[in-house]
This record gives structure tokens, sequence and C-alpha cells, in this order.
């Protein structure tokens, strides 16, 4: 009896989850061209091309979308299997620290989702900038950071994300060029501070109408017209808009790095870095 292979399918799912062959491989730790073997292994068992090029990049397909919807159920009950033979040993809490803006996006299916697979386990997660959870005293306190990297540290960190930084602002916001009015986090944010350097840099005048260290106070005072912001692309709030004009000098980018230090619930702190790999790889497409 032909049976598929589920490291494949897992494969071939990512590379549709993450938009990439790339992208899949540096999620599932692969190279680019094991990627492409095991994509082609499926499509030789199969009899049928699972993409189709579309200029430089492959797009799945028909045929691929069907196998992707049997791919994602297998490999889910799969993965309830192990879950539920792994939860009686994953127990106690764990403590994460990651910026504000993230929690917004990335909290909800990680609560959701890690609770469930993992009842046992308590989390107790903390908001603040990166400067503050990297401090060397503070970052005791944390089992796993996820924070921007714009800053020399004493741990090499796993990058996840190099993400785009862009402008930002409520989508009826009409920019006044003459003077950049800006919405920002205390000193010491990185996107505050890459905002104005960039400014400074590129000549244009600008002044801060209000600071808040919370996502929720920026996003409020955005969406009342009160300036434009920076951030990650993958954190954008759904209900506001990067924003383009000629005196918005361009940002570059920020790695988005996570840091695991747990000493006392190792298994389960690796549990909860997966979770987040895999939501933040979601979120950045």
């Amino acid at each position: 009896m032909k049976q598929l292979s589920l490291d494949n399918l897992r494969a071939f799912v990512a590379v549709v989850d993450l938009g990439g062959y790339a992208r899949a491989g540096d999620y599932l730790g692969r190279s680019q061209p094991a990627i492409s073997l095991q994509i082609k292994r499926l499509e030789e068992q199969l009899g049928r091309k699972l993409f189709s090029r579309q200029g430089q990049r492959q797009q799945v397909n028909a045929d691929g979308m069907q196998l992707y919807q049997h791919a994602v159920q297998m490999l889910g009950i799969n993965d309830d299997i192990f879950r539920q033979f792994e939860q009686s040993q994953l127990s106690g809490q764990l403590r994460l620290g990651l910026p504000s803006e993230f929690a917004t996006r990335l909290l909800p299916s990680i609560i959701g989702d890690f609770s469930k697979a993992y009842p046992d386990v308590t989390l107790e997660v903390t908001c603040d900038l990166s400067k503050s959870l990297l401090d060397k005293d503070k970052r005791k306190q944390f089992d796993l950071i996820l924070a921007l990297d714009d800053m020399a540290t004493d741990n090499q960190p796993e990058t996840l994300l190099q993400d785009e930084l862009v402008w930002v602002a409520s989508p009826s916001y009409r920019l006044v060029e003459e003077q950049i009015a800006l919405v920002v986090a205390p000193k010491g944010c990185i996107y505050r501070q890459r905002a104005l350097d960039r400014l400074q840099g590129a000549g244009q005048r600008w002044r801060i109408s209000y600071t808040n260290a919370d996502i929720g106070g920026i996003t409020a005072a955005l969406k009342e017209g009160l300036g434009v912001t920076v951030l990650a692309r993958s954190t954008l709030p759904a209900d506001l808009a990067p924003i383009r004009h000629k005196s918005l000098p361009t940002l570059g980018k920020v790695g988005i790095n996570l840091f695991i230090q747990s000493n006392k619930h190792p298994q389960a702190s690796r549990k909860l870095a997966e979770f987040i790999r895999s939501r933040l790889g979601y979120l950045s497409n």
C-alpha cells in the first residue's frame, strides 16, 4: 500500500503557508534544495504538479490546494497524538516577555492553541520595550523573550524574522509634510529611534505629538489623527494602514529575535518557542 511521507507533507504545507521554498526551509531548519526535493517526491508519488510558475515565484495550483486541505488534517492528527502523550510531562509556569505590538497580533493564537495543547503549563506574559526586556537584570525574570535586535546583547539569539519597518497612520490621515507629527513610544524604543534618525538624515522637520509605551495607546492616538508612527509590518493592526509619502524616508528592516533561557522547564519552553515561530511566520505573510 502506498504511503505519503508526513515529513514531505509538512514541507509542502510550510511552503504554502510561508509563501516560498526558502522561507519554508528556514522555518523547518532545512536547505532550499532539500525542500525542493521533498516537493518533487510528493509530485512524483501523486503524479501531479502541485505548483505553477508565475514569474519568478511558484504558486500553489488547484491540485496543490486540494492536497493542502488533506495535508493540514493529517499533520493535525499526527501532532495531536504526540501532544496528548506529552501533556502529562509538560507542566509548570513559563514567563514570556515581548513588546506590546507583538502581543496584540501574536498572543491570541498562542494563548488559545498552546493552552489547549498543554493545559498544565501556565503562561505569565509581560509586555515592555525590547531594551527593557533585555536589561541584564530584568531579563533573568523570563524563560523566553521575543525582542527587536538594534542593540548589543550578551547571548546570541535566534533570529525568527527580518521584518520591514513601515510608516503607519489612520487610513484617513492627511500628512502635513512641513513638519511630520509623530506618535511614538518613550525613549529607548527602536521604532522611535529609527524614525528620528531617518527623518534627521533626510533633513525633514518633525515633532512628537504624542508618547505612549503601549500599542493600544499609540493605536488610539493614530485613529484620532495625531500623526504617524513606525511599526514592523507583521505587527500592523487591522484598523491602521501603511502610509507612503515623499517626505517619509525608507526605514529599512529590523530583526525579530527569540531568546530561550529557561533551565527550569526546558521542554515546555521549546514547545512554546515552536508556537511562536509558526505564528510569527504566518503573520509575516
